[in-house]
């Protein structure tokens, strides 16, 4: 099902106590596993990345509580939990409607869960959480805004949501900034208070890093704004692959051919500058960054270090190879 259908479902109050979630929105994945989870004194359990235990996840839903409170198990991943295991832990929600099952999937591979078949002999509710449009994004931040008692009117969310190029993520992280005002917020407050992506940019960011130049201002920046470590890394990765893509196909055939590289028509400057970049870095280069990049962003989905610590030490380490 998708978000609309499900809504309906919690206005209702018809929703199941098991649930998958997945689609291409993390912000309402995310928003929807907390609101879900969010139950006072029950005994939770989550598991993030590569943490996931079938036989401990199991355990705590086979338990029974001895006070009668909820047990909640909570699986956030962007690798899938076998069909098998998820069986056998919705079955045990099924026997217990009292614990509460979320399995948050941040994976591409949509298909499995996009199937109505595949749980059809269960309760679980499958939900594809697509971006959600404009006006979506302005209502969810109108009701951030009011959770926060902020006074703010739709037309400066909206305004909010272009300084942030539309990234509802971002966005909402902004709102708690607005909460030392005893006042309705303006779209001057917004522009005196908020340091959006059109002025740093995440790809700008990156075109310094990979031109050795200064970066730690504006990567500061972008951290204090709501981008997330390992999403940045990813970012970065991204970059790298799609400069690989120019080097090979220049060193095949001549020229760059933004269409048959990237899909889509881009500004000739853009293919220009993308292209003496990408034939800047040797085969062997591309293999040691990616390589680099890669294991970093394991490092910070698998370890309890700090994620920060991990980002400069890769970016010095990634300058060093260019």
């Amino acid at each position: 099902m998708y978000k609309n259908e499900f809504d309906k479902h919690i206005q209702n109050r018809t929703v199941s106590n098991s649930f998958i979630f997945f689609g291409e929105s993390t912000f309402l994945i995310d928003m929807y596993t907390k609101m879900l989870s969010n139950i006072d004194d029950a005994n939770t359990l989550s598991y993030y990345h590569d943490e996931y235990d079938f036989a401990s996840a199991k355990a705590h839903l086979s338990q029974g509580s001895l006070f009668g409170d909820r047990n909640i198990l909570v699986i956030k991943s962007e690798k899938k939990v076998p069909k098998k295991e998820l069986d056998v832990l919705l079955a045990l929600c099924e026997k217990n409607p009292d614990n509460i099952f979320i399995y948050a999937y941040y994976g591409s591979d949509h298909k499995t869960y996009n199937n109505a078949k595949a749980f059809a002999k269960t309760k679980a509710m499958s939900v594809r959480f697509f971006h959600p449009k404009e006006y979506e994004s302005q209502n969810i931040l109108l009701q951030i805004a009011q959770e926060k008692s902020v006074k703010i009117d739709k037309y400066t969310l909206s305004h909010l949501l272009k300084i942030h190029n539309g990234d509802i993520a971002l966005a909402a992280n902004e709102i708690e900034k607005f909460r030392v005002y005893d006042r309705e917020i303006t779209t001057k407050d917004v522009d005196a208070l908020v340091y959006g992506l059109a002025e740093v940019n995440l790809e700008e960011f990156i075109k310094k890093l990979f031109a050795k130049k200064e970066y730690k201002e504006d990567l500061k920046s972008l951290l204090e704004h709501g981008e997330d470590e390992i999403r940045i890394v990813s970012a970065i990765t991204a970059y790298l692959t799609q400069l690989y893509m120019f080097n090979i196909y220049i060193r095949v055939n001549g020229a760059p051919n933004a269409i048959e590289i990237l899909g889509y028509r881009a500004p000739g400057f853009v293919v220009e500058q993308k292209a003496a970049m990408a034939l800047k870095l040797k085969p062997q280069t591309y293999f040691k960054l990616h390589e680099l990049l890669l294991l970093s962003e394991l490092q910070m989905k698998s370890s309890h270090i700090d994620k920060s610590a991990i980002l400069f030490s890769t970016l010095i380490k990634l300058q060093k190879l260019i």
